[in-house]
């Protein structure tokens, strides 16, 4: 049971993120059947204004020692620094000590990095900051493709809108189903998403412009609805196979196979969020062939379906056929 949220703002908090915890926690929604929860936002100095990321400041009402009793103490995102204030650090850690559960949103994680708390656990971040945050934080168990991760008494999300998923899992973990459901039905939001961050991505397009494969790139490329095999490439190429092979993991860090399965799922993507093709036709001209291998490649590098991707981003103005 979730009686007691202290949201913890530093300077340059984002406002959104901490918005979140104030939607999910902090309006009491009793009148909808929901048990009231105490929701305090706490600073290193209660009544002192807090810079946030944009044009206001948000002052906190109460001290770090109102983080002594708190069920869950949470981290709203703010603007990543080299140094955190120590004395949020250990209230961090005094609170993990006693046995809180700790909540992140997006880049909040790098406080509980920070702290030392993620140690050997398992937790996530906006996937725009995962290679830095596995740089500062080599023993954490970081996963970018995920909207958030349960790992006990710490709680982590992606970016932003993640956060939305992570406060009413932890809602539907700590108070059950029925209440998750009543706060996500007033927030107009699904009590849970399906996917990953990884369908926000901008997947990296290998480089097809330098390198003594350039026109071969280019060709598979332009060719890509059509099957092509590597002795068919090397030919092309004028080289052997096996010297094919070894150049083009030399020259763009991928076999030949899997570079072409990338570059068909992107070219996937933009068909459906700017065509109205049904699942079939795209799966032949990204040359998957089937729905059923478009939908495997798609899901396995996207992490959701075609069609679930395709209600997420397809273009307003798309009538959506087949």
């Amino acid at each position: 049971m979730i009686a007691s949220v202290a949201a913890v703002v530093i300077d340059r908090v984002e406002p959104f993120e901490l918005g979140v915890l104030c939607e999910v926690f902090g309006i009491d929604r009793t009148v909808d059947g929901v048990a009231p929860i105490d929701f305090r936002v706490c600073g290193e100095q209660p009544g002192v204004p807090v810079r946030s990321s944009v044009c206001l400041e948000i002052t906190p009402r109460y001290g770090l020692d109102a983080l002594a009793d708190a069920d869950v103490v949470a981290i709203p995102a703010c603007a990543v620094r080299d140094t955190y204030p120590p004395a949020v650090l250990a209230a961090l850690r005094e609170a993990a000590a006693r046995g809180a559960t700790l909540l992140s949103i997006c880049n909040g994680a790098f406080l509980l990095g920070q702290a030392g708390l993620l140690d050997g656990r398992k937790c996530t971040t906006h996937w725009r900051y995962a290679a830095e945050f596995r740089r500062r934080f080599p023993s954490a168990v970081v996963d970018p493709d995920v909207l958030f991760v349960d790992d006990g008494n710490v709680v982590t999300s992606a970016g932003t809108a993640a956060g939305i998923d992570a406060c009413l899992y932890l809602v539907r973990r700590d108070m059950g189903a029925r209440t998750a459901m009543s706060i996500a039905r007033c927030m107009v939001a699904p009590p849970q998403r399906d996917g990953g961050q990884r369908q926000f991505i901008d997947l990296p397009i290998p480089d097809a412009d330098g390198g003594s494969l350039r026109l071969v790139l280019s060709w598979m490329l332009e060719t890509i609805n059509v099957d092509h095999s590597v002795a068919a490439l090397a030919r092309r190429a004028n080289m052997s196979e096996r010297t094919f092979a070894r150049r083009f993991v030399a020259e763009t860090g991928t076999t030949p196979h899997k570079w072409l399965t990338l570059q068909r799922v992107l070219h996937a993507r933009t068909l459906l969020e700017e065509t109205r093709l049904s699942m079939e036709e795209v799966a032949r001209q990204c040359g998957f062939g089937t729905g059923a291998l478009l939908r495997h490649h798609f899901q396995r590098t996207v992490g959701i379906t075609p069609a679930g991707y395709r209600r997420n981003f397809c273009h307003g103005d798309v009538v959506v056929t087949g």
